[in-house]
């Protein structure tokens, strides 16, 4: 498979998506820092980021429309410069309106970015190894998580605000630069793209296409429903909650933050194997997985005063395993739509976790600020109190829900279709289980290994 070339391209895409998830999350670690410089309520500060993944998710369909007609070299190396560009602007404006439109121009950049990048892995590595590499590229994206735990805070702690977010935009040039030498010097990949010239009529029916097949509709709803609790968590409120309402020390609460990416990057490769080597047991995944976020949640909500570290290290780690578990929705997406319209596919997937996340995020910005107390004399404590968060997070259980909802739906008219069309009939997974257990036992026996009762 040409040797170097294709894990050159592959390291340069992952340096460039690390630089994306730092800008994504630096502003998680300065949230009570920005609380301050802005002089803003928790709803207009939850806004720099609700703009941001706005912006992030309403750009995704046009963007992976574009990487089908232009190819993703084009949109990754715009995005790593739209990205610095804005990072730059929150760094030297005291101004919350320019603030905004800085933090809006790291979510355009940021939305050519990963989308872009699983293009160019599907261009080098074969559909065997896609997705895990896919898992491995979403993983070591982020170490941009510890950059913004350890270099970006202690910046921002030190030499203060600006050189920390110039800093920041800085790696998003140097990953544009390496993705423009490294693939400008590795030759043709060995699937490459071949550009679609379609006009509009053309695009638009495509995209269309692309929307209504179930399998795009699954991804979309299984990104839905596992990235958005974790994406909440680090991007925002998980900082002034742990701090503040727990009463964690900022060092504990970094090598949380810290931690989410050691277990990515363990995870993220099993559930790659495990989606490609059981694609028709994808969505026991998913549902596997939000069972133990809710369940999580739940305890952590109504545990009397503040949770045990523990526990929000059991909490942080199941919602990190949906960080992973959340890209199986882009293997729906590549195994049900052709090659033509697998950009626009995967942003059609893109949408629904920050969808659900930017809604999430607003919803706990509006209850905080409804139940903070107004007589309190230090406004942080007064806006991130323990009982403000233990009711504030609750808004996260009907967007939850509805994924979920949506997943079981699609998955009966997948399984359906499969039985209909294909002869293929699904078990539950308890009876396969059953039978494989007894299939292993009845070779066991045969073999003279069997033990008997």
């Amino acid at each position: 498979m040409r040797g170097w070339r294709p894990y050159a391209v592959f390291a340069a895409v992952c340096l460039v998506y690390m630089a994306a998830v730092l800008q994504r999350s630096s502003l998680g670690v300065a949230a009570v820092e920005a609380t301050a410089r802005f002089e803003v309520a928790a709803t207009v500060l939850s806004f720099l980021s609700v703009a941001q993944i706005i912006v992030y998710a309403v750009l995704q369909i046009p963007v992976g429309v574009m990487i089908d007609r232009l190819g993703p070299r084009t949109p990754i190396l715009i995005g790593a410069g739209v990205m610095a560009l804005g990072q730059t602007l929150v760094g030297v404006t005291e101004d919350f309106g320019l603030a905004v439109v800085g933090r809006m121009l790291v979510g355009a950049g940021d939305a050519m970015t990963f989308t872009a990048g699983i293009r160019i892995i599907a261009m080098w590595f074969p559909a065997r190894r896609a997705p895990i590499m896919t898992q491995i590229f979403a993983q070591v994206g982020q170490i941009g998580q510890v950059l913004s735990a350890f270099p970006f805070i202690i910046l921002l702690h030190g030499p203060g605000w600006l050189p920390a977010f110039v800093s920041a935009a800085a790696l998003s040039v140097l990953g544009g630069l390496a993705v423009l030498v490294v693939t400008a010097t590795a030759g043709t990949p060995p699937n490459p793209f071949h550009p679609h010239r379609m006009g509009f009529s053309q695009t638009l029916s495509h995209l269309l296409e692309a929307l209504r097949r179930p399998g795009t509709q699954m991804g979309f709803w299984t990104h839905f429903t596992l990235q958005p609790s974790l994406t909440m968590f680090l991007l925002l409120w998980g900082f002034p909650y742990l701090t503040v309402a727990v009463g964690l020390s900022p060092t504990t609460a970094t090598l949380l933050f810290v931690g989410t990416v050691v277990l990515s990057a363990i995870v993220g490769p099993i559930l790659g194997i495990l989606s490609a080597r059981y694609p028709l047991r994808r969505s026991n995944i998913t549902l596997g997985t939000i069972g133990a976020i809710v369940a999580c949640w739940i305890a952590v909500l109504a545990w009397p005063g503040a949770p045990p570290l523990w526990l929000l290290i059991v909490l942080i780690a199941c919602m990190t395993v949906g960080g992973p578990g959340s890209m199986i929705g882009f293997d729906y997406a590549r195994t049900y739509n052709p090659a033509r319209s697998q950009g626009s596919a995967n942003g059609v997937v893109n949408v629904g976790g920050f969808l659900a996340c930017f809604v999430i995020m607003f919803l706990v910005g509006v209850l905080l600020d409804v139940l903070r107390d107004r007589g309190a004399v230090d406004p942080v404590a007064a806006l991130y109190s323990l009982d403000s968060f233990r009711i504030a997070f609750l808004a996260q259980f009907p967007v939850i829900g509805l994924g979920v909802a949506m997943v079981i739906r699609l998955r009966i008219r997948l399984r359906r279709t499969l039985r209909e069309e294909e002869g293929i009939t699904i078990a539950p997974l308890w009876l396969s289980i059953a039978r494989a257990w007894r299939r292993r036992g009845a070779a066991g026996s045969s073999t003279g290994t069997g033990v008997r009762e």
